[in-house]
């Protein structure tokens, strides 16, 4: 019964993907991002893209290695970011969405995640899309800035 479920689900995930990846930022080529000592990703460049991180057709690629820890990359990019001016951010997974195919998952597609963040003074939470499947240059969204 338990195989039957999966197969059912399996096949319905992959019957709603495209068979075209609709994502317009992904670059195998992409460094790999390095860590600070505080185990966050080194953020250097911020996005003059203001789809970047905002609109699910341009994620922040953060990319994983393998399955023991998928979101683990996330958190370092997530822990690297700050508010307009510097403020703390909080964030908290809100939902997955959007499939994509990618070779790098055994189902054939991906999901997003998506990421709400809030700080001290915003009036309305944003949220960022992220994918731990594809890589990318890792960037700032623009609104927000590089945690000191």
């Amino acid at each position: 019964m338990k195989k039957c479920l999966f197969s059912l689900l399996s096949l319905t995930i992959i019957s709603c993907v495209s068979t075209k990846s609709t994502l317009k930022n992904v670059d195998d080529n992409a460094p790999s991002p390095r860590l600070s000592t505080y185990n966050r990703f080194v953020l250097e460049n911020y996005s003059h893209d203001k789809r970047y991180g905002y609109d699910n057709d341009f994620p922040v690629n953060v990319f994983y290695i393998n399955t023991n820890n998928d979101t683990i990359n996330a958190v370092r990019y997530l822990n690297a970011l700050a508010g307009p001016k510097g403020e703390k951010i909080s964030y908290s997974k809100v939902e997955s969405c959007c499939p994509f195919p990618t070779k790098r998952s055994g189902m054939g597609a991906g999901f997003l995640d998506v990421y709400e963040l809030k700080w001290e003074g915003l009036k309305k939470p944003i949220q960022l899309y992220l994918n731990i499947y594809e890589k990318g240059y890792l960037m700032v969204p623009v609104g927000l800035s590089i945690k000191k």
